[in-house]
């Protein structure tokens, strides 16, 4: 068995085709998020990747929808992401493939 903590990877983003990593693959990346309430991310999108996230804890705002436990929320490539954590929140993302340097901050 194997152990680790969340907390030793950048941004809660565990497995895909960067560094650290529990497994390293360009198929997709996972990552587990946690926000503080108010937080506001940097609107961005990806050029490539689709992003698939669920709510698993709290109340976030995302492109103008509020979203709670179990929402599921999809972002194609090319399409901006507005978030912002109205509670203390977690997200579990997951985007298919995993491409180094996709995102594009606006």
């Amino acid at each position: 068995m194997i152990v680790n903590k969340l907390e030793n990877f950048v941004r809660g983003w565990f497995i895909g085709n960067f560094e650290p990593t529990l497994f390293k693959t360009n198929a997709f990346e996972i990552g587990v998020q946690n926000y503080t309430k108010d937080f506001i991310g940097q609107k961005h999108y990806q050029i490539k990747s689709v992003e698939y996230n669920i709510v698993l804890q709290g109340k976030v705002l995302v492109n103008n929808k509020i979203l709670k436990k179990n929402d599921i929320f999809i972002f194609n490539p090319l399409e901006v992401t507005d978030f912002k954590s109205l509670t203390k929140s977690t997200i579990l993302s997951i985007k298919i493939p995993s491409i180094p340097n996709d995102k594009v901050n606006v």
